[in-house]
């Protein structure tokens, strides 16, 4: 494994006060939810990257959070940082799809939640993620991040699924390591993560290099489509497991690993 020089948290973002109730909040969800373990940690460069990977519902921050070799900030949905937003987006993103009949017990959840939610966004290694004018602060702090020492973990799936094992990557978020080189003339790696649950691991793939030279839009074209297959292959590679898909589904209805050729889309879905 190659040694990673990273500096530590407080030569990131300064002196954080965790909460105590985070802290609690951690140990509790590490001592139910178990350690993943990490293979292929040596794909990891000896200089702040950017890893993409499978969201796997809620599985992919709570595994990185905990596990994630070195020091590691996760792209989230900044809403879920504050407490005025944090209803409308998680009932929207979580449970507008819920049957009608218990829709109001869901709407009031996202309302109670909303404490417990801005309590753990805000004390656990996060970038907030916007979808207005706000994306300037996202990317802003993501490139001090990475300048300052630390990788970035970004999860860029949204509907509609491209195979059984991933939903299409929004790649805008290739545009950050743009930034970075104007910022301090490095073509950062972007480095390709398959979280597998049943399996209790993470995995890591072979690195893409940013171009820098390379028009914008296809740039971002190129890296998405070479994660979204490293991913696959990854995962299609390993013996055969439930995938935990981007969508909140039933688990019964969790796809296989098995390659496409092997077992089509329709029975890899159930």
């Amino acid at each position: 494994m190659i040694e990673q020089t990273y500096l530590s948290e407080a030569s990131v973002v300064g002196k954080k006060r965790i909460s105590p109730l985070y802290r609690l909040i951690k140990a509790l969800v590490r001592l139910f939810y178990g350690k993943t373990a990490v293979v292929g940690a040596e794909n990891l460069p000896d200089e702040p990257c950017i890893v993409v990977g499978n969201h796997c519902q809620m599985n992919g921050p709570i595994a990185c959070e905990l596990d994630f070799p070195g020091l590691h900030y996760t792209w989230c949905a900044g809403e879920m940082m504050h407490l005025k937003e944090v209803p409308a987006y998680a009932y929207r993103d979580f449970w507008s799809a819920k049957p009608r009949a218990v829709r109001w017990l869901f709407r009031l959840a996202s309302y109670l939640i909303a404490p417990l939610s801005v309590c753990v966004f805000n004390n656990a290694n996060c970038i907030g993620v916007y979808r207005d004018t706000r994306i300037i602060s996202t990317f802003r702090e993501t490139v001090e991040t990475l300048q300052s020492g630390g990788s970035v973990i970004i999860f860029p799936e949204h509907d509609p699924p491209v195979n059984n094992i991933l939903s299409a990557f929004q790649d805008r978020f290739v545009t950050v390591a743009r930034q970075y080189y104007k910022r301090c003339g490095k073509a950062v790696s972007f480095v390709p993560l398959y979280l597998a649950p049943a399996l209790k691991t993470m995995y890591l793939g072979a690195p893409v290099r940013f171009d820098p030279d390379a028009p914008n839009r296809e740039e971002c074209t190129r890296v998405s489509a070479a994660l979204m297959a490293a991913i696959t292959d990854m995962a299609t590679a390993l013996p055969r497991h439930r995938v935990v898909p981007y969508r909140n589904v039933p688990k019964k209805d969790y796809p296989y690993n098995l390659p496409l050729e092997v077992y089509p889309y329709e029975e890899a879905n159930g």
